[in-house]
C-alpha cells in the first residue's frame, strides 16, 4: 500500500447525479480537505427543496472553504435519455478551470444516472485526477477499490450526522441509518488499517517527480 497526500489540493469539482450523492459517498473526503479549497458543486437533478437540502449540506461539510453551485434540474432516474444534456453539465464543469481533484460516481454503479456521469467525468476531465465514489445501494453493486481516505472515529460520526441533519427528506428511506453508512466505512476502513474510510477507484494517474 502506498500512501500519498491531498493537503495541497486547492481545486475540486465534486459532480453529484443526484442532492445527497456527494455527501453519501465522500463526506468524509469533504471534511479532510485542507482550508482555503474551492469546490465546484455540480449536482444533474434535483427539484428546488432537494436542492436547498443539498446547499445546506455542502456549505456544512465544506465550512473550511468556498464552495460554488452549479445545481440543475434533469429529471431524476432519466440521465440517459437527456444524453446531451448531462455532457454539456459535465463540459461546463470542466471549463471552470483545472481542477486538483476531481470526485465522480462510479463508472461500474448499478444506478443509470450514477453511471452516465462517471463515465462523462472520465473523458472531460482528461488532465485532472478523477476519484470514483461509491454509494451503497439495495442493487448491491459494491466492488474492489483502489483508493482509500481514512477517517478518524470523529470524522466518520461527523459525517454521517452531517447526513441526518441536512437530508430530512431521506430519514424514511429503509436504508438511510447509522448503520448503513458506519458499517461500510468499518469495512473499508479495515482494508486500509483505519478504523473508518471511504474507497474510490482511479482508473488512470500520472505520477510526476
Amino acid at each position: 500500500m502506498i500512501d500519498f497526500s491531498l493537503a495541497g489540493v486547492r481545486s475540486v469539482v465534486a459532480l453529484g447525479a443526484h442532492p445527497d450523492d456527494i455527501e453519501i459517498a465522500a463526506g468524509g473526503l469533504l471534511l479532510s480537505l485542507p482550508a482555503g479549497v474551492t469546490v465546484h458543486y455540480v449536482l444533474a437533478t434535483g427539484v428546488p427543496a432537494r436542492q436547498e437540502e443539498a446547499r445546506a449540506a455542502a456549505t456544512a461539510f465544506l465550512s473550511q472553504g468556498t464552495v460554488e453551485f452549479h445545481l440543475h434540474d434533469l429529471p431524476d432516474g432519466r440521465l440517459p435519455a437527456h444524453w446531451n444534456a448531462a455532457k454539456e453539465i459535465v463540459e461546463a464543469a470542466a471549463r471552470l478551470g483545472a481542477p486538483d481533484l476531481v470526485l465522480a460516481p462510479s463508472t461500474d454503479d448499478a444506478h443509470q444516472d450514477h453511471r452516465l456521469l462517471g463515465s462523462l467525468a472520465s473523458t472531460a476531465f482528461r488532465d485532472a485526477l478523477v476519484m470514483h465514489y461509491e454509494i451503497p445501494k439495495w442493487d448491491g453493486d459494491l466492488s474492489r477499490r483502489n483508493v482509500y481516505v481514512p477517517l478518524t472515529p470523529d470524522q466518520g460520526r461527523r459525517k454521517v450526522a452531517l447526513l441526518h441533519e441536512h437530508f430530512p427528506s431521506q430519514k424514511a428511506r429503509d436504508w438511510w441509518d447509522d448503520e448503513v453508512f458506519l458499517g461500510l466505512a468499518r469495512i473499508r476502513g479495515m482494508e486500509c488499517r483505519a478504523h473508518y474510510a471511504e474507497a474510490y477507484t482511479v482508473t488512470k494517474a500520472v505520477v510526476r517527480f
